[in-house]
């Protein structure tokens, strides 16, 4: 097994087993498609909506139906597992939340491409809010919407 996979099984034994504690604590079950469909989510490394999800695991032949996509999503949101994101667009977006570096979003408003930029800056804005107000903050969206070079001519 190579470094890359051996670290995405780490990564998914700690996300399975915050899972277990979250169903247990809900009273919820465990179940294979729940854990199936986790995985899926966490082999892909960039936002996706409901339906990307659906196809990429009917095609690889899992029996999942969209409403069950939906109703697991929401678990999984609850959870602190899945970070769901609506960019202006109607359906929304999801991307995995542990083991995933901060980050904030540009939004094109004509392509409704997605683009991710970090900035140290905004950590060190967090840390100071946090210190000056005594606030501890848990998590924190930003997002731009503009027009991305590849449409916009005016630049």
């Amino acid at each position: 097994m190579n470094a890359k996979q051996q670290n995405i099984d780490e990564v998914f034994t700690q996300v399975k087993q915050i899972l277990d504690d979250y169903l247990k604590k809900k009273g919820l079950r465990k179940t294979l498609e729940r854990y199936t469909i986790l995985r899926e989510i966490y082999a892909i490394n960039d936002h996706f909506e409901i339906d990307e999800l659906y196809e990429r695991m009917k095609n690889k032949k899992y029996r999942v139906s969209r409403a069950t996509l939906y109703n697991n999503m929401e678990v999984f949101v609850d959870a602190g597992l899945v970070i769901k994101h609506q960019f202006g667009t109607n359906s929304a977006q999801y991307e995995r939340a542990y083991n995933y570096r901060q980050h904030d979003h540009l939004i094109c408003l004509d392509c409704n491409k997605v683009f991710e930029f970090c900035d140290p800056r905004i950590i060190q804005i967090q840390k100071t809010t946090e210190n000056l107000l005594g606030f501890n903050i848990v998590q924190h969206s930003l997002q731009f919407s503009g027009r991305c070079r590849t449409l916009e001519t005016n630049w």
